[in-house]
């Protein structure tokens, strides 16, 4: 039973991740001073978001892609191909922006969330052509990969603009 659990938050790791992230953020919070404003939570949950959900995540999918080409392949669904390596490296390019951004601007915050975003919206087109013509519906094409290739470009989305908001009626109360 444990090694099916482990396997499970292995296999789902972009929701055990962006779960780790939820509760660093809780964590962090809990150190805060009270009360604990809007602008102080909504950074903690963006800024965990950011280190888990794409950094750490992505460095995930890089090493798997690259060390664990066949393993990776035979999850999604796929036969092995070179071109794993090149989405190995691209999601290597994208945990490390996510890591940055952990601490970093909103315009760099911006380039972490929308990057990302695209590949995962075309990831999980890929997916659906995959699950419709080639009837894949493996764990790592139709499972909660797919799910979260959805919805966390949406999340981080989400958390740009109430970082916007904050920033701007922040800077509106000033001139004020």
């Amino acid at each position: 039973m444990i090694a099916n659990i482990i396997k499970f938050f292995l296999s789902n790791f972009t929701l055990t991740f962006f779960l780790i992230g939820l509760i660093c953020s809780c964590v962090s919070l809990l150190a805060k001073p009270k009360p604990i404003s809007k602008k102080v939570l909504l950074e903690s949950l963006f800024s965990y978001f950011l280190l888990f959900s794409v950094g750490i995540i992505y460095i995930y999918n890089f090493v798997f892609h690259v060390f664990f080409q066949e393993m990776a392949a035979e999850f999604i669904g796929w036969a092995n191909s070179p071109f794993q390596a090149e989405v190995g490296f691209a999601s290597l390019g994208f945990g490390i922006v996510g890591i940055i951004a952990f601490r970093a601007s909103f315009g760099f915050r911006a380039a972490a969330v929308t990057a990302p975003a695209f590949f995962l919206w075309g990831a999980a087109g890929g997916h659906v052509v995959q699950m419709v013509k080639a009837h894949n519906f493996s764990p790592g094409n139709a499972g909660i990969i797919f799910w979260t290739d959805i919805f966390f470009p949406i999340i981080g989305f989400i958390f740009l603009y109430f970082q916007y908001s904050c920033s701007r009626s922040k800077e509106m109360n000033k001139s004020v």
